[in-house]
């Protein structure tokens, strides 16, 4: 009997796209969702919804309930690794037989970076779980990009504090690949897999690539650390998100995200998407709006709910 594959962060850049890789393969799953409405618009009105929040373990509980296999994966928050903890203990106790979790290049207890610490932290306690797991380390997300389609298309500005780093940045629909192989075919339990973009590209590049799916020439401007952190919190990030990215960024021009794996080709049997790729199917994000239209299609981002790498 085929059993049920609860997928958290569902209606995520990644999450979702794995249940429409689940539905695809014909695997029974199940989506822990917040909001079961703005759930069913994304991810369709035939998916099961197991309707809770991380912070109410027993709504965690009760997702697990009858369940084989699960996608772990949590917006960065500062309760993150107590989220992501307490799902994991509940997977154990419901008897799920593969953990598949999403994670960072990064990830290492002690890390300057909260973000990869917290992720060290949750890759520690599901070693230490007993339930068998595949942990996914991805790169930068090439949906961060996603945030920047306002100015984009009103100045023609990509602004970060970037400098020349080079990133090899992932199409989340690369990642929710890689993940729906891990959570249905066997001989990928204890594993660790890097995911990269097929190349490290730098925010001049991605300026480039812009530039021509937004009909107008994009410019990057490098802004500074001090800059970018003030930006962040006049449009209301929390300020432990805000000292984060800018730690991220300075990660970033070092280096730490340069390395390109094939990875993502060896799993899935194609090659990773371009940025060029995902600009172009994202073009209406970005491209420049008529005379008095309205930026209603531009995503806008919760202050509380972020995944950044």
């Amino acid at each position: 009997m085929q059993m049920t594959t609860v997928v958290t962060g569902a209606t995520g850049n990644v999450g979702s796209q794995v249940v429409r890789e689940l539905r695809d393969r014909g695997v029974p799953l199940r989506a822990f969702v917040r909001d079961p409405t703005r759930a069913a618009e994304r991810l369709g009105h035939d998916v099961e919804l197991a309707v809770g929040d991380f912070s109410e373990a027993a709504s965690v509980r009760r997702a697990m309930e009858g369940a084989d296999a699960l996608l772990l994966a949590c917006a960065n928050h500062p309760c993150q690794v107590a989220y992501e903890t307490t799902a994991i203990d509940a997977a154990a106790a419901a008897g799920v037989r593969r953990i598949v979790k999403l994670s960072t290049i990064g990830a290492e207890v002690g890390s300057p970076l909260a973000f990869w610490d917290w992720q060290g932290r949750i890759e520690r306690h599901l070693a230490r779980s007993g339930v068998p797991a595949v942990v996914l380390r991805s790169n930068f997300y090439m949906s961060n990009l996603l945030a920047a389609a306002e100015p984009v298309r009103r100045e023609g500005k990509l602004v970060a504090p970037a400098g020349g780093a080079r990133i090899a940045m992932i199409d989340p629909r690369d990642v929710a690949a890689v993940a729906a192989v891990a959570l249905t075919a066997d001989g990928h339990d204890g594993r660790t897999y890097v995911l990269t973009g097929p190349e490290a590209i730098t925010y001049e590049r991605v300026a480039e690539e812009l530039s021509v799916v937004a009909g107008r020439r994009v410019e990057f401007v490098d802004a500074p650390d001090e800059a970018t952190r003030q930006g962040l919190l006049a449009t209301g990030a929390p300020e432990w998100f805000a000292e984060n990215l800018v730690t991220l960024f300075g990660i970033l021009r070092q280096g730490a995200a340069a390395q390109a794996t094939g990875t993502v080709r060896a799993l899935t049997g194609r090659e990773p998407r371009s940025f060029g790729e995902f600009a172009r199917d994202h073009a209406a994000l970005f491209a420049s709006s008529p005379p008095g239209q309205a930026d209603s299609a531009v995503p806008r981002r919760s202050a509380e709910r972020h995944r950044v790498i």
